[in-house]
């Protein structure tokens, strides 16, 4: 079944400021959209807000998730129905280790789903995390450290893309995955990306730069400028702005409101 989240002229704002102006966007499992925009648009904003962040408030517009309007739903209410979402700066966790925190938040997804789940049998849950973690070429050594404590940049982004290998969901947000990378570790997350994604898992890559597109083809590139997606195209609408920059692209949607 295709799990579809449709965003319908969402506006929100943090601390009294308008952030996000009217957005409109539909991301279906098995499709990849790109989001980018300059800094200061919103598409931190908007990654927050569709996982809930307490800290935005929904003023005007719909979150539909499978159906379900899930605007009034918690974070963890979100993510048990399958959204998923990369931090661009995750936190570390001290004293907690990688391999416990993703069995804890599986056996939590299984509990929400049956009541009488046991949680996952200790022989499965070792199986599926080397399975993933050879997918990313991860070393497994790396389940015992704690989680993000005295990782590099790019081992934060790995296990950020670990978890989403490990748990599953049917739309992943991802804000700036590819930030703070070297071109190694780059193409290795790009890499576990694109063989996690679709027939069941849709993704909304939120990203400043062209070059993690050489290596993930998005199905839809979206240009967000204050506050609300002003082009949509396809992977070739970020090769234009990468030679262009957006002054062209500001430019038609000033005139375009002028006319208006």
């Amino acid at each position: 079944m295709t799990a579809t989240l449709t965003i319908r002229n969402l506006h929100a704002s943090v601390n009294g400021t308008d952030i996000l102006k009217g957005v409109d966007l539909e991301v279906s499992s098995a499709e990849t959209h790109a989001l980018m925009g300059p800094n200061g648009a919103g598409k931190s904003t908007l990654a927050h807000v569709l996982m809930g962040h307490p800290a935005y408030e929904v003023t005007q517009g719909e979150i539909i998730f499978k159906g379900k309007d899930i605007i009034k739903l918690a974070p963890f209410e979100r993510s048990r129905m399958g959204l998923f979402l990369a931090f661009q700066y995750p936190v570390a966790v001290p004293g907690l280790s990688v391999a416990n925190f993703l069995r804890t938040a599986i056996n939590a997804k299984r509990k929400a789903l049956d009541p009488e789940d046991k949680g996952i049998p200790m022989a499965e849950f070792r199986a599926l995390l080397k399975e993933k973690m050879d997918l990313l070429e991860m070393q497994h050594e790396f389940a015992g450290r704690f989680l993000n404590d005295g990782f590099s940049g790019g081992e934060k982004k790995r296990a950020e893309i670990l978890q989403m290998a490990t748990l599953q969901p049917e739309i992943a947000i991802l804000d700036e995955t590819d930030s703070g990378l070297d071109i190694d570790a780059l193409q290795i997350v790009a890499s576990g990306i694109s063989a996690l994604s679709g027939p069941n898992l849709g993704v909304l890559l939120i990203t400043h730069y062209q070059r993690v597109l050489n290596f993930i083809k998005p199905d839809y590139v979206h240009i967000l400028l204050d506050g609300r997606i002003v082009e949509s195209g396809g992977a070739e609408l970020a090769e234009h702005l990468e030679e262009h920059g957006y002054k062209k692209i500001r430019a038609r949607v000033s005139d375009a409101m002028m006319e208006a």
